[in-house]
C-alpha cells in the first residue's frame, strides 16, 4: 500500500513573507485564516487544505516534509518552484 498523508499549507512568493507568517503561527494565529488571507495557492479557499495525497504526488521538497517531519507542527519555509511553503502535516499512513 502506498503511503498517504493529509496536509495544510500556505504558499507565498518570498521567504521573508513566509517567515513573517510563521512567526504569527508560532504566536498562535489561526492557520486556516492566514492561508485564506495570504496563500497564493488555490487551496487557500479551503484554508490551505490539500486533502489526502500519496507520496510522490507533490514535489520532492514538499513530500520530504510531509512524509518525514513531525506531525501537527508548522515546517518551513520550504522552497519549491512554486514559491515558499509553510506546511503542517495533519496525519499520515505509511
Amino acid at each position: 500500500m502506498m503511503a498517504t498523508a493529509a496536509a495544510v499549507h500556505i504558499l507565498v512568493k518570498t521567504e521573508q513573507e513566509a517567515l513573517v507568517l510563521k512567526e504569527k503561527l508560532d504566536k498562535g494565529a489561526d492557520f486556516a485564516q492566514l492561508a485564506k488571507k495570504f496563500s497564493i495557492c488555490p487551496s487557500k479557499k479551503k484554508g490551505g487544505d490539500l486533502g489526502e495525497f500519496r507520496r510522490g504526488q507533490m514535489v520532492k521538497a514538499f513530500d520530504d516534509v510531509v512524509f518525514k517531519k513531525e506531525l501537527l507542527k508548522v515546517h518551513g519555509p520550504v522552497k519549491t518552484k512554486f514559491g515558499y511553503h509553510l506546511i503542517k502535516t495533519l496525519y499520515r499512513n505509511s
